[in-house]
């Protein structure tokens, strides 16, 4: 007889919406055995094929159902440093659950049916961090002296210094910003991602030996040849992609317009949304429009209804998109909860220009209605405007969130770095090295605004690729 799903465990919408607690609360243990027990272990498990960094999927759920958790808890951090991130970040419908057998064939992303994969993932995580397991180092001594720089503190920079450290290469992580985590912090709200379960998983990496310096731009303070000069056998980027995308339409220089980049930060990292208790400000506005259908967008409308219910104004947070739902990149689990905090959806909508009031303020959003017409370079449907369809809209304050370009700092000042046309770094795709020998790169700097995990998968193939390049390099001094 066929087993129903385990149905996650959330927050109330209506209480949830007033701070920035945790939404969703995780498997018990009775609810992680229910759920486990519903795998029916294929012989060959497309599952595993789905997870960017390659988790042994199989293996740790059927270790779940005879409760061996320390036995799930080692086979996941063999492919994952960071479970209880990945948990609750990865966008598993579309990759490991989108994969399972009880997803349908040719579906966008995984059906209900789907084994709760990153759940049962985000069990073993928390488990591990509540019993203080560890992995241990397998440190090799044919990787002593080796030194590697990682530039960069976000997904991809951690888990290659994790993987390296824990061969036994010492490890020195360079993050421009005084906290750790990259956009794990700055981008992603801690009522998706708790901030102690993110510094927990950051420590497990200190605990490997790592070392980090934060407040260190690699590019102002620090070129790559003064990191060679220092004695680093190879460097790691991992910087990211930290410049916003516009839409370039009238009036969008106007106050009260953020980028997301931005909104998000000023209220993840900087802590604005407790201002005064931190010094860095936030402007609301009574009608917010946040343009974009990402998971980007979907955190900023959160956090924005989130602050007019905590400032006391009447919510009014809706999301424009160009495309429909069916399109859109955002995890399903985030639209739907926005949809139960009480953002409205504006889909087939094209923003054309916004109206200023008599101080330069942002009043109106002009836009038009669209409908889908033939499929564009990605794949989607394009939004073609429907003629005379233009309208107006009241918008005290925008949030532009489609997208990230590649962060520029130090590749504009190495001219010797490669980079495309978009300002990404290229690399070699079977080693990861740079146009520079002995620099590698991997993450968003690479192939643009991506996931976490699929930032992690490169940063692994990184890994494996540097320390080749260690024993390579050795190899030829000992010689000489």
């Amino acid at each position: 007889m066929k087993k129903e799903p385990v149905n996650i465990k959330e927050r109330e919408h209506a209480a949830r919406v007033k701070d920035f607690e945790e939404v969703v609360q995780g498997f018990s243990e009775e609810e992680a055995l229910q759920e486990a027990s519903r795998c029916i272990q294929c012989k060959d498990p497309k599952c595993v094929s789905g997870c960017p960094v390659g988790i042994d999927i199989k293996t740790f759920i059927g270790q779940i159902t005879r409760k061996d958790y320390d036995g799930a808890y080692s086979t996941i951090r063999q492919k994952n440093n960071f479970p209880s991130i990945c948990g609750r970040v990865c966008p598993a419908e579309y990759q490991c659950r989108k994969a399972c057998v009880f997803t349908k064939k040719g579906e966008p992303f995984a059906s209900g049916q789907a084994i709760g994969i990153h759940f049962l993932e985000r069990f073993i995580g928390d488990y591990g961090a509540r019993k203080g397991l560890r992995v241990e180092s397998s440190g090799d001594a044919k990787y002593a002296g080796a030194r590697v720089a990682v530039v960069g503190s976000g997904p991809a920079g951690l888990c290659c210094a994790g993987e390296l450290a824990r061969r036994g290469v010492r490890v020195t992580v360079f993050e421009g910003l005084h906290k750790t985590g990259g956009v794990l912090r700055y981008g992603i709200p801690p009522f998706r991602l708790p901030r102690n379960i993110l510094d927990l998983e950051i420590d497990s990496l200190k605990e490997l030996g790592v070392e980090i310096r934060t407040n260190t731009i690699i590019g102002k303070v620090k070129l790559l040849e003064d990191l060679f000069a220092e004695g680093f056998s190879a460097i790691f980027l991992g910087m990211g992609a930290g410049i916003p995308s516009f839409l370039g339409i009238p009036g969008e220089n106007l106050c009260n317009i953020y980028s997301a980049n931005e909104f998000l930060t000023r209220v993840n990292l900087m802590g604005a949304h407790t201002f005064p208790a931190h010094h860095t400000p936030i402007n609301i506005g009574r009608h917010i429009v946040v343009v974009g259908g990402g998971n980007t967008a979907m955190d900023a409308a959160r956090v924005a209804i989130r602050l007019q219910h905590m400032r006391g104004i009447e919510p009014d947070t809706t999301v424009l998109y160009r495309r429909t739902e069916v399109e859109m990149p955002a995890r399903r689990l985030e639209i739907e909860h926005a949809k139960e905090e009480g953002i409205r959806f504006a889909l087939l909508v094209k923003p054309e220009e916004f109206l200023a009031d008599e101080k330069g303020f942002v009043r109106t959003i002009r836009a038009s209605r669209c409908e889908l017409g033939e499929p564009d370079k990605t794949g989607r449907r394009r939004p073609v405007v429907i003629e005379g369809s233009s309208f107006e809209a009241d918008c005290d304050l925008a949030v532009i969130a489609i997208g990230l370009g590649a962060n520029t700092i130090l590749t504009s000042a190495t001219p010797q770095l490669a980079t495309d046309k978009y300002g990404d770094v290229i690399i070699n795709p079977e080693t990861m090295e740079t146009s520079i020998q002995g620099v590698f790169a991997g993450g968003d700097i690479v192939g643009g605004e991506g996931t976490v995990i699929e930032a992690m998968g490169m940063a692994k193939k990184a890994a494996r690729a540097i320390l080749s390049y260690i024993i390579h390099n050795k190899g030829e001094n000992d010689e000489k």
